[in-house]
């Protein structure tokens, strides 16, 4: 790339963003707090979605000592639905890093930041040329697509060893009078424009200078292989209700996927030598009644797929209730973080009763 072709390449792209950018509320601000709670939260999730999930958060934990000092149950249940909860559990321990060891203050150079809990690559070069103006590249799927057009990049971006030629081409690229424009202009323009099927090249504001639109092959790229086929797993879950209307709920473990948030009682399936009301006797030490069907639906992760039937049952017998389960009145469960398929579960047994 020479001078003048990045000059125009930096131009173009800062100018079309301050004239076209899209009015977010983490754009009204350089608080790097701010602008971190943003980052994680556009993780994996589109922006609608998280626009009031960002305004509720930031009304409740204004401040990175208002966040280091949240309840878990609490904080998991501001973050019910957003989905990827250990963002959550990492950006609190990242902010209780900085309140107790940084006095509170966003460190402000790659080198430290990137040792906060949770901090990588990507978070790390946003908050900086964001909040701080530091010339530093923010690399997600969104700058990855632009630049593998606008420069005929070929490599596959599925190996994690490519992203280092799109940091490199970012960093000699980079507007260093003002990065905050020129990385959020990349990520828009990824996010609008240049988007994985049909891109609007008529638009494009760099499209003069895209050798994948000069040559036809910007619908071709970027070139990322296919990632293998996700588990699938049958389970079937019961909303028990006792007597006294309460339901059970069983608290996740406190590591691996939801950990530590409540669902209803969960089988997986195939139970082979046993029914799903004697696993529940077995496991939850109580007896049920015959289960009626809820719905039946399927909730992908990233990893894996869960194909779920949900039934409602009442409390025949509490035997030996299992540790990790606790009835709760309805008004209670409404308080509990829940995931989102279990808050569908539940919706739906609230819409039937």
């Amino acid at each position: 790339m020479n001078e003048l072709y990045k000059k125009q390449v930096r131009n173009a792209l800062v100018t079309w963003f301050q004239e076209e950018k899209r009015d977010l509320p983490w754009r009204k601000t350089t608080d790097p707090y701010k602008i971190w709670v943003s980052e994680v939260m556009l993780q994996q999730t589109k922006v609608d979605t998280v626009i009031p999930y960002y305004e509720r958060f930031i009304s409740k934990y204004p401040s990175l000592e208002s966040l280091a000092t949240a309840p878990e149950e609490e904080l998991l249940k501001q973050w019910e639905g957003l989905g990827y909860y250990s963002r959550a559990r990492n950006l609190q321990a990242g902010v209780k890093e900085v309140v107790e060891e940084y006095q509170s203050i966003v460190p402000s150079t790659r080198h430290e930041i990137s040792k906060l809990k949770g901090v990588g690559p990507y978070t790390a070069g946003a908050v900086l040329s964001i909040a701080y103006g530091v010339p530093e590249h923010a690399v997600d799927g969104n700058v990855m697509r632009v630049l593998s057009r606008l420069l005929l990049i070929k490599e596959d971006i599925a190996k994690p060893k490519t992203k280092k030629i799109f940091e490199e081409a970012v960093m000699e690229l980079i507007d260093e009078d003002n990065p905050s424009a020129f990385n959020q202009g990349l990520m828009e323009l990824g996010a609008v424009i240049c988007t994985p099927t049909k891109p609007k090249c008529l638009l494009c504001p760099v499209r003069e200078y895209c050798t994948a639109f000069f040559e036809g092959m910007q619908e071709g790229l970027p070139i990322k292989t296919i990632t293998k086929k996700t588990k699938v797993h049958k389970v079937k879950s019961v909303v028990i209700q006792a007597n006294d209307g309460k339901i059970l709920l069983e608290k996740r473990p406190s590591k691996g996927l939801l950990a530590n948030m409540w669902q209803f009682p969960m089988v997986e399936l195939p139970t082979l030598k046993h029914s799903v009301e004697e696993i529940i006797e077995l496991d939850y030490g109580i007896s049920i009644s015959k289960r009626e069907e809820i719905i039946a639906f399927k909730h992908i992760f990233s990893h894996l797929t869960w194909e779920m039937e949900s039934y409602g049952a009442l409390l025949i017998e509490e035997k030996n209730l299992a540790a990790n389960c606790k009835w709760f009145t309805k008004e209670e469960i409404e308080l509990q973080p829940m995931p989102v398929p279990v808050l569908k579960i539940w919706n739906t047994w609230k819409e039937k009763v």
